[in-house]
């Protein structure tokens, strides 16, 4: 069974939106080794309608330009690359299809099919909330940035809580943190009276 991996720029509190617009301050050669070792490394992409066409848009110019930038780019380029959209889109990004049905039972069969890497994922927070709200989602790597924007499209939403269990964490040297989450089966249960036992006594 094939593993899923969501990597996602976010800031302190919560903002994903338009990161290209606050997050590039942070960006260093630790930040480059995190996003390369969860998303460079797959040969297989899940994205959502909105980060794919950002991700065209852009790439295919970037490796055509032969810049320092061009390696990422053709990376992602040979990735296969499965589109989520309700729509009928036109793909012009080599090695892109559509994902044809239900999400939920199209990523049971996605992970169910041969690979030697996991499957990468970026952006695509609807994505990202029903994978995990299906325990599908393996893991969710957070690059927290030490900014709060006060605006912009959020990660979570009004809608049922997603208990998760952190699996590893580092502090960059920029102070953006990078967590690695997975859904939590086993989340901790208890109320006030649970927390009393843990309370501080006077001294």
């Amino acid at each position: 069974m094939r593993k899923i991996t969501a990597g996602l720029f976010i800031s302190l509190d919560g903002v994903i939106g338009d990161p290209q617009d606050w997050h590039f301050p942070y960006f260093n050669d630790e930040m480059g080794e995190a996003v390369g070792s969860q998303l460079m490394t797959a040969d297989t992409l899940l994205l959502g309608r909105v980060t794919y066409e950002g991700f065209a848009d852009a790439w295919p110019a970037r490796e055509n330009a032969g810049g320092e930038d061009a390696r990422m780019a053709k990376t992602l380029g040979d990735a296969r690359k499965i589109v989520v959209s309700h729509q009928d889109l036109d793909l012009p990004w080599r090695n892109s299809e559509l994902l044809r049905g239900d999400l939920i039972e199209g990523v049971k069969a996605l992970k169910a099919e041969p690979g030697a890497t996991d499957i990468g994922m970026s952006g695509s927070p609807s994505i990202v909330r029903q994978l995990l709200a299906a325990g599908l989602l393996d893991e969710l790597h957070l690059l927290v940035h030490p900014i709060a924007l006060r605006h912009g499209l959020r990660l979570w939403d009004e809608s049922t809580p997603i208990p998760l269990k952190l699996l590893s964490s580092k502090t960059f040297t920029t102070g953006v943190l990078h967590l690695v989450y997975t859904s939590d089966d086993q989340a901790p249960e208890g109320g006030y009276e649970q927390a009393l036992k843990h309370q501080p006594t006077a001294q």
